[in-house]
């Protein structure tokens, strides 16, 4: 299962958190952060957020295009409009940043996730995603996420899969076609 990363939505998404912490968050924090939420809208909807392939780390869940961008291994103007690195922290780079391309449902998940667990220290969050039954040790790499394994961790039915396959592969055929 695989779906198109959506830079914009993961630019407006991590500065909507951004904002939420007066500007200011540990890279690792909110990396856990949108992975979270990116869980959980595809749980409950079968749709992330942002799209990104989702991988296990050392250090436990991680969204690896918003790594990528955060770590400065790939540029993205959407990305860098909203956020900039500083040391181990991201910050806003526009005070006013758009939401305009997340939907309510996505702001809403994004607010949920950040109050359970934005309070967290960066440390606590990569335990949290330690204990994720899809986390499995990449042993100083990274693996990628079979998001099926994500959907019978919850118990959805062979049905449920077998709808949220189809309706990803059919938007991902629509989104690069």
């Amino acid at each position: 299962m695989q779906f198109v990363f959506e830079h914009r939505k993961a630019a407006e998404a991590a500065a909507f958190l951004l904002k939420r912490h007066g500007g200011r968050l540990n890279y690792t924090a909110l990396i856990k952060l949108l992975y979270i939420a990116d869980r959980r809208a595809f749980l409950d909807s079968g749709l992330p957020i942002t799209g990104d392939y989702m991988v296990s780390m050392d250090n436990g869940m991680v969204l690896s295009g918003v790594y990528d961008l955060i770590m400065g291994r790939k540029q993205h103007p959407d990305w860098s409009r909203y956020v900039s690195r500083d040391s181990y922290d991201v910050k806003l780079a526009d005070e006013n940043p758009s939401n305009k391309h997340l939907s309510r449902y996505e702001l809403r998940i994004i607010e949920e996730v950040d109050q359970e667990f934005g309070h967290l220290h960066w440390g606590k969050l990569c335990d949290l995603t330690h204990e994720f039954p899809e986390w499995h040790d990449p042993n100083g790499s990274s693996t990628g996420i079979d998001h099926v394994e994500i959907l019978r961790s919850q118990k959805k039915s062979k049905e449920e899969i077998e709808d949220i396959f189809k309706d990803a592969e059919e938007l991902f055929f629509l989104k690069t076609a």
